[in-house]
């Protein structure tokens, strides 16, 4: 891409030559098309110094000799260097086609522009939008619907009943739309049947889900991933769950069926949710914290900690006071 093209794509000021760019690096890896980014001035050196094209940095740097590089300025280098590596990968020519060794059924509609890649199995009803890619040992399933640039990286399984946005990243091992753990005691047998898991799944645009991460279907209505949500690896949503915009769980954490978390709310590591918890919008939660059943927790910036969760200035407290009377003992 034309330099001063990216530059108009992720808001920022080009200063030098009209030079074309293919990729973001770090300093030791650049080429000589490649963008890199410096973020305090102590980087500028490293950067000017690297084979890189162009560099992106503050709009506030001065800089005397730029070393014949270009120059991106921008107020945030670091959101402007994401912005720069999502253009690039999507100006980046992949031509579509699916592989001799996948298995489409003839009900299915992929788009000439889509690449489904080795082993793939898609079923009948399914559509895969423009650009999107459907890696090796994928199975989708039938009736499900995948939008535009979307990249299913391997092995990922979505089940049908399950709808993907746009620009939606899933990387291997996922499982999507798989039934939610439901079950009806019988007291006369003590046996546990199942209840039925015969809702949706539907996931909105620009989410990203990571390795090995479990999002289940409603049981009979829909688990829905809004727009912009960002899920670690190793994470299980339950089934009815709704998580709101932008928000960010990280890895290794459970949330239980029929929660709600509202937008823009923050998940640490190997937090707990109970069922039927509702987390209001722009709560953050501190790593292992538990949330009980039926709990809602409410405070916009505010950081959540320990089991059960509460304000961390007031668990804090609490521990300080528990190690006093300890020393006291």
């Amino acid at each position: 891409m034309k330099l001063i093209k990216l530059a108009e794509r992720i808001g920022a000021r080009c200063d030098g030559a009209e030079i074309e760019v293919n990729n973001v690096a770090g300093f030791a890896t650049a080429t000589a098309q490649s963008v890199v980014f410096v973020e305090h001035p102590r980087f500028l050196e490293g950067a000017l110094g690297c084979a890189a094209a162009a560099v992106i940095v503050p709009d506030s740097l001065e800089i005397a000799n730029a070393n014949g590089k270009s120059l991106l300025r921008t107020k945030n280098t670091r959101l402007a260097f994401a912005l720069a590596d999502a253009e690039l990968r999507r100006a980046e020519a992949r031509p579509g086609g699916v592989h001799p060794s996948a298995v489409v059924d003839s009900g299915a509609e992929v788009d000439s522009s889509a690449r489904v890649e080795a082993l793939a199995a898609i079923a009948a009803g399914a559509r895969i939008g423009l650009r999107s890619r459907i890696g090796p040992g994928c199975v989708i399933g039938e009736g499900v619907v995948i939008g535009a640039d979307c990249d299913l990286v391997a092995r990922v399984s979505v089940y049908s009943g399950t709808t993907l946005g746009d620009r939606v990243i899933v990387q291997a091992g996922a499982v999507l739309g798989g039934d939610g753990f439901g079950f009806v005691p019988d007291p006369a047998t003590g046996k546990y049947h199942k209840f039925p898991q015969i809702g949706r799944l539907e996931i909105g645009n620009d989410v990203e889900i990571g390795a090995n991460t479990t999002i289940d279907r409603g049981a009979l209505d829909a688990t829905v991933i809004a727009d912009g949500v960002k899920l670690d690896n190793l994470v299980q949503v339950g089934h009815n769950v709704y998580v709101g915009k932008n928000v960010v769980i990280a890895a290794q954490t459970g949330i239980s069926g029929s929660t709600v978390l509202e937008d823009n709310v923050i998940v640490a590591g190997q937090v707990g949710l109970g069922d039927h918890v509702r987390i209001g919008s722009g709560a953050i939660l501190g790593a292992q914290c538990g949330v009980p059943s039926n709990k809602v927790l409410r405070g916009e910036g505010v950081v959540f900690w320990g089991t059960p969760a509460r304000p961390l200035k007031e668990c804090l407290r609490e521990l300080a006071t528990l190690a006093r009377l300890a020393r006291k003992k």
